[in-house]
């Protein structure tokens, strides 16, 4: 099986993305970060060096300092696929962030989305 391209793809080509769902939607950036950090355990000055450093998202997620435990809570569906049934770990991960952005821009409460 080949690898999917998006691993391959600059996390600081897809952040302005996450960004601008969110900020359609009347949310912010610093939730978009606060989503990440607490998917990620980046800092805000780790999120910004990666992003600053250009790395894929494949090196973004390995790089991470600390994946939450509660990230196996996240449930529903991301482009027709339902995100707990996503057999690639790495995919899983992208499409956990996905779901998590996705719960922001419909206006869920950060305390639900972030399954504390």
């Amino acid at each position: 099986m080949s690898e999917h391209r998006i691993f391959k793809t600059s996390f600081a080509k897809v952040y302005p993305m996450y960004v601008q769902k969110a900020e359609r939607k009347g949310r912010t950036r610093a939730e978009v970060d606060q989503i990440i950090g607490w998917l990620t355990g980046y800092s805000a000055d780790g999120l910004q060096h990666q992003l600053d450093a250009g790395c894929d998202i494949e090196t973004f997620l390995a790089e991470a300092p600390a994946m939450h435990p509660n990230r196996a809570l996240i449930k529903g569906v991301v482009c027709g696929v339902r995100v707990e049934d996503v057999a690639d770990p790495l995919m899983q991960q992208i499409r956990y962030l996905d779901k998590l952005i996705d719960e922001l821009a419909k206006g869920k409460a950060m305390e639900k989305i972030l399954r504390s």
